[in-house]
């Protein structure tokens, strides 16, 4: 499902990834590990294609995400890619069927079929009776759920999310985290997760180290 090969960035003097190469296979739920600095969240940002390598090549799901313009690269996210993230990055004037809704209409969906993927995934996520809150009235877990939700609206080949339970509190990041393995088993998803968490990180498919910009594990 996912494809880097000897991937190097540096910003400025700094090497941040120094030759990575990894390949995450269908349906799997991969966790990525290591101390701040070493290069985890830059590589899941050029997995998702928001940054561009120095050097090397990123794959996902067959397609080859160098020599696409910015147009085509925006097009090739919203289709092939989910994001979550630590905060949740809701929309505050919308609700939360609504936020899930927003990257399928982006896509070009009719209105009417995104939101009955949305409705789908909020009662897929247990917010079957949220879906018509705003942000503001949802906990932190909550908030979670929908952003998860809305990262699956455009059925992506992988999901990415980077610290997805590191502003939670310890029940909510439990509940959050077996959430991922959930949606594994019921929709195939395959997941990529940059955590300090080690409880999700032990229990994913395979946790991947990080140290000065390199895999050691």
């Amino acid at each position: 499902m996912i494809k880097v090969d000897d991937i190097r960035k540096s910003f400025g003097e700094v090497e941040v990834l120094r030759g990575v190469s990894l390949t995450v296979g269908r349906g799997e739920v991969v966790s990525i590990v290591g101390a701040s600095g070493a290069g985890k969240t830059t590589l899941l940002q050029i997995m998702g294609t928001l940054l561009t390598p120095d050097g090397g090549a990123v794959e996902i799901d067959g397609r080859t995400a160098s020599g696409m313009n910015d147009r085509q690269l925006s097009k090739f996210r919203n289709e092939k890619i989910g994001f979550v993230f630590q905060f949740h990055h809701l929309l505050p004037e919308f609700d939360a069927r609504e936020n899930v809704m927003m990257p399928a209409l982006i896509g070009g969906v009719p209105r009417r079929e995104a939101d009955r993927r949305a409705r789908t995934l909020l009662e897929t996520v247990g917010l079957a009776d949220r879906m018509h809150h705003k942000p503001a009235a949802l906990s932190g877990g909550e908030q979670q759920r929908v952003a998860i939700a809305r990262a699956l609206v455009n059925s992506p080949a992988v999901v990415l999310a980077d610290e997805p339970s590191g502003n939670l509190d310890s029940a909510t990041r439990d509940e959050v985290n077996k959430l991922f393995f959930d949606l594994r088993e019921r929709l195939g998803q395959t997941f990529v997760i940059v955590t300090h968490d080690e409880t999700l990180a032990s229990t994913a498919d395979r946790k991947i180290l990080m140290s000065d910009g390199r895999i050691v594990l």
